[in-house]
């Protein structure tokens, strides 16, 4: 490779950078801005996004949201007071069933985290209520939510 295709090489590297440092900075604004109600009319992982600042804005440290596909159940990676969280984020229109449960149990041990949660505009299915007790996965639904932001 000459230096001159190298140095086009580097430019168009941070070209890219540059161009997705500027989508997610459009993505977190956007989150910042939206008003309680309208998480119900996010798309998933501007809803992720959505999460990931609430639980920063209620002390949540280390907030990573995950890459998206092979995330293996998980949408975010948090800690608070030691303890390490592997979150699960369901944005539906209905109740939120079992496998969303599954889903932070299998992420939980994979990102061998002390804790998994599913965090949801909506709420539980009574079966998924029972399994995430079996399991010890926490769910945080809308109401849980709201008292989040009221808290941030």
């Amino acid at each position: 490779m000459t230096e001159e295709n190298g140095l086009y090489m580097g430019i168009l590297l941070l070209a890219v950078l540059t161009g997705l440092a500027a989508a997610a900075l459009l993505i977190l604004r956007r989150v910042r801005r939206r008003k309680p109600g309208d998480m119900d009319l996010m798309e998933g992982h501007e809803f992720e996004y959505y999460c990931a600042e609430l639980l920063r804005r209620t002390g949540f440290l280390e907030v990573e949201v995950t890459k998206g596909s092979g995330d293996y159940g998980v949408d975010i990676l948090a800690e608070r007071d030691g303890v390490t969280y592997a979150i699960q984020c369901k944005r539906y229109d209905g109740p939120v069933g079992v496998k969303a449960v599954q889903e932070a149990y299998a992420g939980r041990d994979y990102y061998d985290r002390m804790v998994g949660a599913v965090m949801t505009n909506q709420y539980f299915t009574r079966p998924a209520v029972e399994v995430a007790r079996k399991l010890k996965i926490l769910l945080w639904d809308r109401g849980y939510l709201d008292s989040m932001r009221e808290e941030a």
